[in-house]
């Protein structure tokens, strides 16, 4: 019989402990010391309360929780000495089906971590949809975390021990995260579709109006229309909308979704995990055969990243009345322009401005997304609400010079163009440095048609420029700028610069922050609030109607726009579930 919440809350503190044995490996003291929270309001509170336990316990004891785990695939194993929990969770993975090779190369690595890090290698071999890990998975994850810092691999180690405990306490109280496991699986289905070039290697990426993209965007529509929704179209930018109408005719819209478009070599959760989430809230909702007093409008922007034309906020840009007509005619590297891209789609450029919505229709805009960085997984928090959204700048630049001969041209004659921009890139980290909260990037430099043995005369390189206020993102610009010219006229070099996107600051409107505050305090979730460092759709539906954005941890760090992003089942099911709390609630507050 499954395990309850209140079973747990009424039981003594001895009876409790043994409720929850196996949870964590042979370590029932933080059983014991977890239920010093009770009465646990949900299980997700519980779930924090044990991790809080550890996180608070010395680092000797986390040492020894660490090392009471057995090794994957190890003697344990061998000798069938594992608990059950274990053996079920090495079974999934395979890790007891090994062939010679494998189970001798993961010996190995099992002999040189603890070699490195004195404790022995941790991995929630279930993975983040609970089914198993593959085998190839682990083994790369395995020399992968070889190289990490000790202090790091400490708390990875504890976190993927948290992971161990999440699943296990899933199996006892009988609660399959069913929503996460569709949220999970739309994401899987999408991820199929990539640009040429990319696919062969095995790498995501879909960029403007490729037939990646737009197979991905007849894949949302066809999932949307399978869902529920009432109407379902690709618009003129290429947009995926879905509408499930409200109980009350012509009443306002709640107006929500992110990016299905992916940087190169991306990973399969940015901004994708906006569309899929409300996708399944209104599954859910159609199942219950049910209406709310407001419209629900769900999108797919087609274009956020800005990768294959200097165009960013493209889809979300066209609902506010900004598509800019000179980006029609901007080439790709392939020299096709997005006029000629969009007439292969069958899109119609007369009809992007009657995209534009009316924002006297719509309540207003939300949007969860995916964290993109560490601090959610540093702090073992599934949630986050954002308070704001940094202002950003971004520019694209060549420095030119005069290409020599490496060996014969004296460095006191030199025009590199390269190490002016070596210059540039030094003095943008450093100022951005000074303001504590701002970041600059330079992410694409290229020395076209370099040669080992030519002082380089051309230089290409973009700027990202990053700030939680417009004014302190100004300030970050206009140094950087100056200093760009202060360089090239001090080497003898020249300069070109064109700014491709710039991006206000968009704090969350109060009340929709609340909102979704009291929808994750509902959960027994702690809140946490916390700025995005991150440009999204929302910063452009700020501009026309009030917006508050909701964040989901990532595992792997945090890490984003990249193979390893990833997030769990579990904290998919939470971001649906406070979804559905957030509509709910909606749904009862008067005069909407």
């Amino acid at each position: 019989m499954a395990l309850t919440i209140d079973q747990l809350n009424t039981a003594s503190a001895d009876e409790a402990v043994a409720l929850l044995e196996g949870v964590y490996e042979h370590s029932p003291w933080i059983a014991a010391r977890s239920l010093v929270s009770r009465p646990f309001r949900s299980l997700p509170h519980l779930k924090h309360a044990l991790v809080q336990a550890v996180t608070h316990a010395s680092r000797a004891e986390q040492l020894g929780l660490i090392r009471a785990h057995p090794e994957l695939a190890g003697k344990a194993m061998v000798s069938k000495s594992l608990t059950a929990e274990s053996t079920n969770e090495q079974n999934k993975a395979g890790l007891t089906d090994c062939t010679p090779e494998e189970f001798a190369k993961i010996q190995q690595l099992n002999a040189d971590y603890n070699a490195k890090f004195g404790f022995p290698f941790i991995l929630a071999v279930r993975g983040p949809r609970g089914t198993g890990l593959a085998k190839r998975e682990i083994i790369d994850t395995f020399e992968r975390r070889l190289h990490h810092h000790p202090d790091f691999e400490l708390g990875e180690a504890l976190r993927n021990i948290h992971r161990i405990a999440e699943i296990r306490l899933d199996d006892k109280f009988d609660a399959a995260p069913s929503l996460g496991n569709e949220v999970w699986d739309w994401h899987e289905k999408l991820s199929v579709h990539t640009d040429p070039g990319y696919a062969e290697k095995g790498q995501l990426t879909v960029t403007y109006l490729t037939d990646a993209h737009r197979a991905c965007a007849a894949q949302i529509a066809a999932d949307m229309r399978e869902a529920g929704f009432d109407s379902v179209q690709i618009d003129a930018v290429g947009n995926v909308v879905g509408r499930y109408e409200g109980a009350t005719p012509g009443a306002r819209a709640l107006l929500t979704g992110s990016h299905y478009d992916t940087v190169r070599n991306g990973g399969k959760y940015d901004g994708r995990l906006g569309i899929f989430v409300p996708m399944a809230c209104v599954r859910e909702l159609k199942r219950q055969n049910r209406r709310l007093p407001f419209a629900f409008e769900v999108v797919g922007f087609a274009e956020e990243e800005g990768q294959r034309y200097k165009a960013t906020f493209l889809g979300s840009g066209a609902l506010i009345g900004h598509f800019d007509d000179r980006w029609l005619d901007q080439k790709d590297a392939d020299g096709i322009t997005m006029r000629e891209a969009r007439r292969h789609a069958g899109l119609k450029d007369e009809d992007i401005p009657a995209l534009q919505r009316d924002p006297s229709k719509y309540l207003g805009f939300v949007e969860v997304h995916i964290e993109q960085g560490p601090v959610l997984t540093e702090l073992d928090l599934p949630l986050g609400i954002v308070t704001s959204i940094n202002g950003s700048v971004r520019y694209v630049g060549e420095v030119i010079g005069m290409a020599s001969h490496a060996g014969t041209t004296p460095m006191d004659r030199r025009r590199d163009a390269a190490a002016a921009v070596a210059e540039l890139i030094l003095f943008a980290e450093q100022r951005a440095a000074k303001d504590g909260d701002s970041v600059a990037t330079v992410g694409m430099l290229e020395v076209p048609n370099g040669s080992i043995n030519v002082v380089p005369g051309r230089c290409k390189f973009s700027l990202d420029l990053r700030a939680p206020n417009n004014e302190q993102r100004d300030a970050l610009a206009n140094d950087v700028v100056a200093a760009l010219k202060d360089i090239c006229e001090r080497r003898s070099v020249r300069h070109t610069l064109e700014e491709t996107m710039r991006a206000a600051a968009a704090p969350s409107a109060p009340e929709w922050q609340r909102r979704w505050e009291q929808a994750v305090d509902t959960l027994g979730v702690p809140l946490f609030r916390m700025p995005s460092g991150a440009g999204h759709d929302a910063m452009k539906l700020h501009e026309v109607m009030p917006q508050a954005m909701l964040f989901v941890r990532g595992i792997n760090s945090g890490i984003s726009h990249n193979p390893l992003e990833s997030s769990t089942n579990d904290d998919m099911q939470l971001a649906v579930q406070a979804f559905q709390l957030l509509l709910d609630n909606l749904a009862t507050e008067p005069a909407l």
